[in-house]
């Protein structure tokens, strides 16, 4: 499927997923933005995929559509069906599984494929897809192993995440945002947000080869439409705002913290804050 038929169908598959009862126009700009990376991956039909960090499954449903009736994602995520708000990732599963696409997707919550009991077969599936959630990962040692993990398992590996370096100042607030929560969870402070290992491109560059993967190309991504700079910097200054969070850090990190934060508030926009960049790249 190429660029323009997959973004095409945008639309209706945004309209499917749980989320767009409370937020249709997000949920759109969120699907709109996937159904482009996917589109760019050239994923063919009848293709097998494993999808790491699925969540809600904003890229799932994408992926199910690239795939046609008969491919197959196996949708993988260590959280438990109850996390999520206000839609869970256990009923927007259930939305897509009663939809078209249901056929398609295999759901795997509370899944960690670090676990030995948690396997396939050599090449099972076509393509590994990580996009948006390494970050959440609980440090890049814990990303390096389920990358090596996964290694004999799929032909290709696909990857997106955001990039840490701005393009304009317009930028600055998102990026501060994501660097304060980072130096929190750093410092022992763990929450549960999107934000807990942030790293450049260049960092996972030089660590890919570690695990088996070698880069065969990629490029930036435009997130232009994206919300993600207003939801980071909220989160940011909620979790400031929780002094169970900041206790729990060494002093000199809790007034750094402190400190970066007045910048942030100083910085930031009340909406329509500019997200960082991002960028994708392939392995195999």
């Amino acid at each position: 499927m190429n660029r323009s038929d997959l973004r095409a169908q945008a639309p209706w598959l945004a309209a499917g997923m749980a989320a767009a009862d409370h937020s249709p126009g997000i949920q759109l700009s969120q699907t709109r933005h996937r159904a482009a990376l996917v589109a760019s991956w050239h994923i063919a039909p009848g293709s097998t995929v494993l999808e790491l960090g699925c969540g809600q499954g904003d890229m799932t449903a994408v992926l199910a559509e690239a795939v046609g009736p008969q491919g197959r994602v196996t949708a993988v995520d260590v959280a438990d069906p109850s996390y999520g708000a206000p839609v869970t990732l256990g009923e927007s599963a259930a939305r897509l599984a009663a939809g078209p696409l249901g056929p398609r997707i295999d759901f795997r919550f509370g899944t960690d494929v670090l676990d030995p009991a948690v396997g396939f077969p050599e090449n099972t599936f076509d393509h590994v897809v990580l996009a948006h959630c390494s970050w959440y990962f609980t440090s890049l040692g814990h990303l390096r192993d389920t990358l090596a993990r996964v290694r004999p398992w799929a032909r290709r590996l696909w990857f997106t995440e955001w990039d840490l370096t701005p393009a304009s100042g317009e930028q600055l607030a998102h990026l501060l945002a994501v660097l304060i929560q980072g130096q929190t969870e750093a410092a022992g402070s763990r929450g549960q947000g999107n934000v807990r290992t942030p790293f450049s491109r260049e960092s996972l560059l030089r660590l890919l080869p570690e695990t088996g993967w070698s880069v065969e190309g990629g490029g930036p991504v435009d997130t232009g439409e994206l919300q993600d700079g207003d939801w980071e910097i909220a989160a940011c200054l909620d979790l400031v705002g929780r002094r169970e969070r900041l206790a729990a850090l060494p002093e000199a990190v809790r007034q750094l913290v402190l400190s970066q934060a007045d910048v942030l508030r100083a910085l930031a926009k009340p909406r329509g804050n500019r997200a960082l960049a991002a960028y994708s790249l392939t392995a195999c």
